[in-house]
C-alpha cells in the first residue's frame, strides 16, 4: 500500500491511497461470499453460482460496492497511522480506480486540527465561591440521612405530602377510558410530581378506603397526541397510606447507622464530608468559569467535521446514559417526542464549546511541554480501580489500545487544566 498526501486550503488534506491488485481479488471474493446466498440465478441453487457467472449475469460491477467498502475499511486505518496527520473528521472517500487485476485507488479527504492562538491562560480571574459549612448545613444533612434511615409504616390517617399512597385508578377522556390510564396497587409518593397536573394534590387528606374523582388536564406537549391538552377524569381508590417514621438522633441511632459512637463524632464526620463536597463543587464552578474565559480569549476555527464528530460523541454519551437507566434509546426518544435532528440542534452549541476548550488545552499542553508518564497512567488507573472496587492490574490489562490512548489524552487534558487553575486569581465581588 502507498499513500500520497496533498495539503488543501482550509485545514484540509487529501490522501491518495493505492492498494495492491491481489487484495482487490480477495476483496471481491469476500464480497461474493457475503452476498451469494441472497442471489438467485436460474439453474443454480442459492449460493452455488460461481462469482464469474453472477458477474456475467448481473453485471461486472455486481460486487464492486461491497469490495470497495472492504478495501477502504482495511486500508484507511493503516494510511491514517502512516501519515501521522492531526485528523479531526471522518474521511470523505472517492474511488479513483476499482478493477480486478489492477491496484485499487481511492482518495480520502479529511479535516486537520486547526491552528490555535491562545490568549493569556495564566492569571484568569474567577469568582470566589463560599465553601464554609454552617451548623444549619450539618443539621440539614443529618435530617436527610435520618429520612433515609426511617422505616415505612402503614398509618390509619389522612395522607400528607411526602406520604406514599397505594392506589387503583382508571383514567377517562371525553367519557371514555384511554389506553395506559389504568393501574392497580400503584405506589405514588405525594409531592413527587411524577403524575400530571394536580393529580397528587387532590389525594392529600384522603384515607384508606376513600374513592376520589381526580380532575386533571394533560400537558399540551404530552407524548400521546390524542390526550395532549385535554381534560381527564381519574377514578381513584386509595388502598392504603404509608409514612416514613423517623428515628431519634441519639448515640444508639449513630452506632446503628455509622462507625461512630456518639452524635458529636457523627456530626463532625458529616461536617468534614460537606466541606470536601463544597470544595469540590467550588473547584468545578471555578474551573468551568476559567475554561469558558480561556475559550473566549482563544482564536480557532471549528470546522463542520469537528463539530459533527463532537456532537455525535455527545449523542452517544447521552444514549448510553438513557440506556443505563433501563430505557431503550428509541423508546425514550419516542416518549419525549424528540428526534435525532432536534437533539443534534440542541447539543451543537455545547459541542462547539467543548471542542474549542479541548483545542485550547491541547495547545497549552504543547506550549508547557506536558507529558503523560507511565506513573501518571498507573496512578490514574489505581484511583479509578479504588473508586469502583476493582483490581488495577486487571483494569489496565483489559484496556484496548484505543481506550488507553483516550485515557492518556484525558490525563494530559487534566494536567493542562491544572496549569490554568494553579494560576487563577480568585476575586470576591
Amino acid at each position: 500500500m502507498s499513500v500520497q498526501v496533498e495539503q488543501l486550503e482550509g485545514n484540509k488534506a487529501k490522501m491518495t491511497i493505492e492498494v495492491e491488485a491481489d487484495l482487490v481479488k480477495k476483496a471481491l471474493d469476500r464480497a461474493y461470499n457475503k452476498q451469494k446466498s441472497r442471489i438467485s440465478v436460474p439453474g443454480f441453487r442459492k449460493g452455488k453460482a460461481p462469482r464469474k457467472f453472477l458477474e456475467k449475469y448481473y453485471g461486472q460491477d455486481l460486487f464492486y460496492g461491497d469490495a470497495a467498502d472492504i478495501l477502504i475499511d482495511d486500508a484507511y486505518p493503516k494510511a491514517y497511522d502512516e501519515v501521522e496527520l492531526d485528523i479531526v473528521s471522518r474521511p470523505e472517500c472517492d474511488i479513483v480506480q476499482l478493477e480486478e487485476g489492477k491496484p485499487f485507488i481511492f482518495t480520502a479527504e479529511v479535516e486537520l486540527k486547526p491552528p490555535v492562538t491562545l490568549g493569556e491562560y495564566k492569571g484568569i480571574e474567577v469568582k470566589y465561591v463560599d465553601i464554609e459549612v454552617t451548623d444549619a448545613d450539618v443539621d440539614a444533612e443529618v435530617e436527610r440521612e435520618r429520612a433515609v434511615n426511617g422505616r415505612i409504616v402503614t398509618v390509619d390517617e389522612p395522607a400528607q405530602s411526602g406520604d406514599t399512597v397505594d392506589i387503583n385508578y382508571e383514567g377517562f377522556s371525553d367519557g371514555k377510558a384511554f389506553d395506559g390510564g389504568k393501574a392497580e396497587g400503584h405506589k405514588l409518593i405525594l409531592g413527587s410530581h411524577s403524575f400530571i397536573d394536580t393529580f397528587e394534590d387532590q389525594l392529600i387528606g384522603k384515607s384508606a378506603g376513600d374513592e376520589v374523582d381526580v380532575n386533571v388536564t394533560f400537558p399540551e406537549e404530552y407524548h400521546a397526541p390524542d390526550l395532549a391538552g385535554k381534560p381527564a377524569l381519574f377514578k381513584v381508590k386509595v388502598n392504603g397510606v404509608e409514612r416514613r417514621e423517623l428515628p431519634e438522633v441519639d448515640d444508639d441511632y449513630v452506632q446503628e447507622i455509622s462507625e461512630f459512637d456518639t452524635v458529636d463524632e457523627y456530626r463532625a464526620d458529616i461536617r468534614e464530608r460537606l466541606e470536601k463536597r463544597k470544595k469540590d463543587a467550588a473547584r468545578r464552578a471555578q474551573e468551568d468559569e476559567a475554561l469558558e474565559k480561556l475559550a473566549d480569549a482563544c482564536e480557532v476555527e471549528i470546522s463542520k467535521g469537528m463539530l459533527e464528530l463532537q456532537t455525535n460523541n455527545m449523542i452517544n454519551e447521552y444514549a448510553n446514559q438513557v440506556m443505563g437507566n433501563g430505557i431503550g434509546f428509541s423508546q425514550y426518544m419516542q416518549m419525549t417526542g424528540m428526534t435525532i435532528d432536534k437533539l443534534r440542534e440542541q447539543m451543537e452549541p455545547d459541542a462547539k464549546a467543548r471542542t474549542k476548550v479541548s483545542l485550547c488545552l491541547e495547545e497549552i499542553a504543547k506550549q508547557e511541554g506536558l507529558e503523560v508518564t507511565d506513573a501518571d497512567v498507573d496512578a490514574k488507573i489505581k484511583e479509578m480501580a479504588d473508586r469502583y472496587q476493582m483490581n488495577a492490574d486487571e483494569m489496565k490489562k483489559n484496556m484496548a489500545d484505543g481506550e488507553m490512548s483516550s485515557f492518556k489524552e484525558q490525563i494530559l487534558m487534566e494536567k493542562a487544566i491544572d496549569v490554568v487553575m494553579d494560576a487563577v486569581k480568585v476575586v470576591k465581588e
